[in-house]
Formats: C-alpha cells, sequence, structure tokens
C-alpha cells in the first residue's frame, strides 16, 4: 500500500457539542458595524438555489469541518431552504460573500440560528461579533419564547465564546464519537461538490 493512500486523518474523532439559549431579546443597543476595507451589505437570499447554499456551507463550513448538509438529499435540503420558516442572511463585503447565517423557525415558539460562520478572508476583521447580533435581532425579530443555537469542539475556538458574550447561556453538553467529516469533505471537493 502506497503513502498515498493512506488518509491523513483518524477514521473517528471526538466531538463536545454545547447547546446554548437565549430567553429574552437583548437589552443592549445593537453592535455598530466594524470599519471594513469594503462597504457591507447583508442580503436574505429568498429560496437560494442548492449551488449557492452548498458553496456558503462549504465555503464557511469546510475549515470547521460541517459535514451535515454535504450528506443530505438534495430534496430535503431543497424542502429545507423553501420552507418560509427557514431564512438564509448572506454578508457581503464589497459584494464578495463573506459568510452567512440561518435562521430556522420551524419549531413553534423558537429559532435556532442553525448556521452561522464567517469565509476564512473574513475572520479576524471584528465583523463576527456584529454579524451575529444581526442575526439574534432578526432571530427575535419573529417573536419567539426562545433563541437557541448549538456548537462543537470543531468549531473556530472562539465560537462557544462569542456566543455566550452575545447573551447565549449553556443548558445542555453532550460528547459523541463520529466518523472523521474530513473524509467526507475531502471526497466531495474531489468531485466538486
Amino acid at each position: 500500500m502506497s503513502l498515498a493512500a493512506v488518509p491523513p486523518y483518524p477514521a473517528e474523532i471526538d466531538v463536545s457539542i454545547t447547546h446554548l439559549e437565549m430567553l429574552a431579546p437583548p437589552k443592549t443597543t445593537p453592535l455598530v458595524c466594524p470599519a471594513l476595507p469594503q462597504p457591507l451589505t447583508l442580503m436574505a437570499a429568498r429560496k437560494p438555489n442548492l449551488r449557492f447554499y452548498r458553496f456558503l456551507y462549504g465555503s464557511v463550513g469546510d475549515p470547521w469541518l460541517w459535514h451535515e448538509r454535504r450528506q443530505m438529499e438534495d430534496a430535503k435540503l431543497t424542502a429545507i431552504l423553501n420552507d418560509p420558516l427557514v431564512e438564509v442572511t448572506v454578508a457581503y463585503v464589497g459584494g464578495v460573500p463573506a459568510g452567512y447565517f440561518e435562521l430556522d423557525g420551524r419549531e413553534p415558539g423558537e429559532v435556532e440560528l442553525a448556521y452561522f460562520g464567517l469565509m476564512p478572508d473574513f475572520i479576524g476583521l471584528k465583523l463576527g461579533p456584529y454579524f451575529l447580533d444581526c442575526a439574534i435581532r432578526k432571530a427575535w425579530g419573529r417573536g419567539p419564547k426562545r433563541v437557541w443555537v448549538h456548537t462543537c469542539s470543531l468549531d473556530h475556538p472562539k465560537a462557544l465564546s462569542l456566543y455566550q458574550r452575545a447573551g447565549f447561556v449553556p443548558f445542555a453538553h453532550e460528547s459523541h464519537r463520529i466518523p472523521n467529516p474530513a473524509a467526507l469533505i475531502a471526497a466531495s471537493n474531489r468531485r466538486g461538490d
């Protein structure tokens, strides 16, 4: 067996997941957009097509081994994205996609911040806290009793503290051993998915 046939990662990895919630809207004033090299625009992507959504998902999530939506069948993902209670908002800096968040209000009385993140080129510009604040305020604008999110040990090292600084409070924690998503992402990238 050649060295090229040996995967550069373990077959399974341990993942810790933290679930966080907010039970009331923020009482603070909205954050001010940081100084950026180009103008920032936030735009709702109404019923985004799969190619564009998967571009966002992969561009934001690949460094953190996001894999669930890569494995999801097209019809199921399309149904989610076309649901009027699910909303994808994209941040553009100078017309270039910089990140996105997805709000899922399909569960009565709550809104899940299902996905949130920035593309690697836009991390470190102080955009994250502002963009998260926008997501939180948009979620609370729907009038839920609760807004919640989860993060895991594979996410950006500052993700958990960012959510907590924004006002989310942990309510559950779990650990799992899962197949390493790096294999799925690597295979998907080779296919051009």
